[in-house]
């Protein structure tokens, strides 16, 4: 058995510390449960995309959890598509590369292959667009019959995979048709993401939607709109054994509950447009 544990949503900075106090309490936790690997599905940082230093501060927290961690990003560590400030863009990616790695990656396992998807390029028309759907294309023929689990930062869909566009919430409605198409042609066994700070677990068309919640802070009633899940701390844990897979949200007592409403105006100040 192959124990994976899945966190999301930490923003972290050297210089905006509002959730900070949050780490150690998680980087115990995650001692505790004896991973094999950490998966962490994006937004690391409160500034990445703009910011270095939260970038390479980042990096040195995960190196020091002492275990294989794999990251994918979120809108804040690289932009996102046609953002009118933070557009994700080669600059911001290549940030990324150098100190997390590679934003979209495949992990094997006994009798899975795990791939990292960087959400954040669909529907950006970037050329790293298209040079990722390649990639997946191919790491699915290439799979040799293993099982294929996801994890992303935005997840596919909020209410249902025929909706219209939720805009930041979740991945536009072109590139969404096409992955969902990949998803069920293939029996993607579970798709994990985080970016909602909500816990959620359901299954559509026989595949597990897996909402990973932050372990940074919450989000209240004015600042999301109304969805499912719960508003939780936490973390996910997946065990894999052979061809088959457990997965549990997990809600992490220790972490201290912190409403990013509170503190909105100083961790992300509106820019002019």
């Amino acid at each position: 058995m192959q124990r994976v544990l899945q966190i999301s949503d930490t923003h972290l900075s050297p210089t905006k510390q509002h959730f900070a106090c949050n780490w150690a309490p998680l980087t115990a936790w995650l001692a505790a449960q004896q991973p094999d690997l950490v998966v962490h599905t994006g937004d690391v940082t409160v500034d990445g995309a703009d910011v270095d230093e939260d970038m390479s501060h980042c990096a040195g927290l995960l190196r020091g959890l002492g275990v294989p961690v794999l990251s994918i990003p979120g809108n804040h560590d690289v932009g996102e598509a046609y953002h009118p400030h933070q557009p994700v863009n080669e600059g911001r990616l290549a940030r990324w590369r150098t100190h997390l790695g590679e934003d979209f990656w495949a992990r094997d396992l006994e009798g899975w292959r795990l791939i990292g998807l960087n959400s954040m390029l669909f529907g950006s028309d970037e050329k790293d667009e298209a040079r990722q759907l390649a990639w997946l294309e191919q790491q699915i023929a290439e799979a040799e019959g293993r099982r294929l689990g996801w994890f992303l930062h935005r997840p596919l869909f909020i209410e249902g995979p025929n909706e219209g566009d939720k805009g930041y919430w979740s991945v536009p409605p072109r590139p969404r048709a096409h992955l969902l198409d990949l998803v069920r042609k293939h029996e993607v066994a579970f798709v994990a993401s985080g970016h909602l700070h909500r816990a959620n677990d359901f299954e559509l068309d026989g595949t597990r939607y897996i909402w990973g919640p932050s372990s940074g802070f919450v989000v209240g009633p004015e600042l999301q709109p109304s969805m499912a899940g719960a508003t939780t701390l936490g973390a996910v844990a997946y065990e894999f054994e052979g061809r088959e897979f457990s997965a549990a949200v997990h809600e992490i007592t220790a972490l201290q509950t912190l409403w990013i409403d509170d503190v909105i105006h100083e961790v992300y100040p509106p820019r002019a447009a």
